[in-house]
């Protein structure tokens, strides 16, 4: 459940990488403006966390500009999740909140962090901001399942009865 979820979040991001800076200048570009981060993000999607961090890593070091850098960071807030390094995550989460604090992914990320870490207040928190940014998000329903889950999780109120007809099973002697 963890690795779909941090898939899951990762997911929207991977994109975003290949294209130019909207605020650039027009010009052509043929694939990815960096190639690491594209990579990395390749790597998470493919569920390969730990290649998805060091190739992501590698790409924030020769960053372009800010966005770049917040799609390294809420790659790595995803992959550290992924490889169940949820502090690490956590600081990455925070990076981006910190200089975009509208990056509704961002707090879908870090509502899982808390989660692993069973801090259950931040994690409903961030839940509930991430919803007011975008009410229609699937990720964010799914985490709040995950939440419900854990903080309230369904108990089995249907007892099934296995006679027929209503009668008591009959026992036969083996003699």
């Amino acid at each position: 459940m963890i690795r779909q979820m941090a898939l899951l979040a990762i997911a929207s991001l991977a994109w975003a990488v290949a294209l130019a800076d909207k605020d650039a200048d027009s010009k052509t570009v043929l694939g990815p403006s960096n190639i690491y981060l594209y990579d990395g993000a390749q790597a998470l999607l493919a569920g390969d966390g730990e290649e998805g961090v060091r190739l992501t890593l590698q790409g924030l070091k020769t960053a372009a500009n800010r966005r770049e850098e917040l799609i390294g960071h809420a790659n790595l807030c995803a992959g550290f999740l992924l490889v169940s390094q949820y502090e690490t995550a956590l600081e990455h989460c925070n990076w981006v909140i910190e200089r975009e604090p509208n990056h509704w992914r961002t707090y879908n990320n870090r509502a899982i962090v808390f989660l692993r870490m069973e801090r259950f207040e931040d994690s409903d928190a961030d839940i509930r901001k991430g919803q007011r940014l975008n009410p229609h998000s699937e990720n964010l329903k799914e985490v709040k399942g995950m939440y419900l889950d854990e903080v309230e999780p369904v108990r089995e109120q249907i007892t099934i009865d296995e006679r027929r007809d209503g009668k008591t099973p009959k026992v036969e002697d083996e003699d």
